[in-house]
């Protein structure tokens, strides 16, 4: 326990040499934080929001006539051979003209002189509620369109690929911000470190010829570095924190809130950015030791 209470007074005192390089690190390393999990709050809930709307996603496979029991029982299982889906539903032209005719209501005037008979039949293919769904729908859709007697195939094309590149943006911001949090909480603390090698040299020069140990030496500076990693990190997530809370309680909206559900980090998710963030920052002290006192 002694060897504890040493090094954290002996980093303490490194604080007092270098409190300003501190406090920069500091806070770069919670706006590092922020950044990165700001856009990463927003990832995953563009994920969750994904899956609700993958779970509403249906193709359907319209056809030139009406296929015979047999064929729509072949097609049916050309279609699950190719791929599992959660389930497939035959409309013919009949049950067309009765959901047309429920969902124009008091409108329905407007079919009074058109032939019932005139929608085409379709079969109505709901993949899976998995997000991976709609990156791959548009290769099932062109083998749905190759079926026999299938003229057309609708899924929505417009806004599944408009929510794909989304995606696609927001995963590469993520990305970039996570290798920034790694460059700052890094180089950084490994800065800050060195400064305080710069000012201590004599000193831990004449520890080192009294007999100290490597890992006597290097205690106190692991120390900075948990000590960046986790206030700096907690610092950045309690912003976020705040700036969630602030949004939500402006924008609230009980109809938005059914439709995209915006929920904060799990407890899980929290401690992985603090221990990410605390090992970043710990190898920053590592690496400037290291390349300064050969330790």
């Amino acid at each position: 326990m002694k060897p504890l209470l040493i090094a954290v007074i002996q980093a303490g005192r490194n604080f007092r040499y270098t409190w300003g390089s501190q406090i920069m690190t500091l806070l770069t390393v919670s706006l590092s934080v922020l950044i990165f999990s700001f856009f990463f709050l927003i990832y995953t809930n563009v994920m969750k929001a994904g899956v609700n709307l993958g779970g509403d996603l249906r193709l359907a496979v319209y056809f030139e006539e009406e296929p015979l029991p047999e064929m729509i029982t072949r097609l049916k299982k050309k279609i699950t051979d190719f791929r599992e889906v959660d389930k497939i539903i035959y409309v013919s032209k009949d049950e067309a003209y009765n959901r047309l005719s429920q969902h124009l209501g008091e409108d329905i005037d407007v079919l009074a002189n058109i032939n019932p008979m005139f929608l085409p039949p379709s079969l109505e293919v709901y993949p899976p509620k998995d997000l991976k769904n709609l990156s791959q729908i548009k290769l099932f859709s062109e083998y749905l369109t190759k079926l026999p007697g299938a003229i057309k195939v609708q899924y929505g094309q417009g806004w599944i690929k408009r929510f794909d590149y989304f995606t696609k943006l927001l995963r590469i911001i993520v990305i970039l911000s996570g290798g920034l949090l790694i460059l700052t909480a890094t180089f950084m603390v490994a800065y800050t470190v060195r400064l305080t090698v710069v000012a201590r040299q004599e000193e831990l020069k004449i520890l080192r010829l009294l007999g100290a140990t490597n890992n006597y030496i290097l205690m106190p500076f692991l120390l900075e570095g948990l000590f960046q990693g986790f206030c700096g990190s907690a610092l950045g997530l309690l912003s976020l924190g705040i700036l969630y809370s602030w949004v939500k309680d402006r924008f609230y909206s009980p109809s938005f809130f059914e439709f995209f559900e915006f929920s904060f980090f799990s407890h899980t998710i929290i401690g992985i950015i603090l221990l990410a963030s605390i090992a970043l920052c710990i190898g920053g002290s590592v690496t400037s030791m290291r390349r300064f006192l050969k330790v």
